[in-house]
């Protein structure tokens, strides 16, 4: 089984606000997340593939509260654990997003949606 590839830049080049409801074709994390990142995700949770590479290069730049809704919200639907040991990310561009969205991941149980 190999490894699945996600790239951010495949749903938008200019990545927006937290959720949908924050304005017309916001390019939202929930968007995101809910339609790209939790399908290739369960795809990795199934057995299908043993680890899933998130891509982050090829965007103009990500807002916190836009990666901490991907990545926490993820994380508030499944465990930490799970989480860190599924997902690899990829940021040649930005590579310090990486510790970022680690400590996202790790800090997702303390925020209260």
């Amino acid at each position: 089984m190999d490894k699945l590839t996600l790239y951010v830049k495949d749903f938008s080049r200019t990545p927006g606000t937290r959720h949908r409801d924050e304005g017309r074709k916001s390019n939202s994390g929930q968007q995101f997340r809910e339609e790209y990142l939790e399908p290739y995700f369960s795809k990795v949770i199934s057995g299908e593939y043993n680890k899933l590479v998130v891509n982050l290069d090829g965007t103009i730049g990500f807002g916190t509260s836009w990666l901490e809704e991907v990545f926490g919200g993820l994380t508030r639907h499944y465990d930490t654990k799970t989480v860190m040991s599924k997902i690899e990310f990829v940021s040649k561009e930005e590579p310090y997003l990486i510790e970022d969205i680690h400590s996202y991941i790790e800090h997702a149980k303390d925020k209260v949606k």
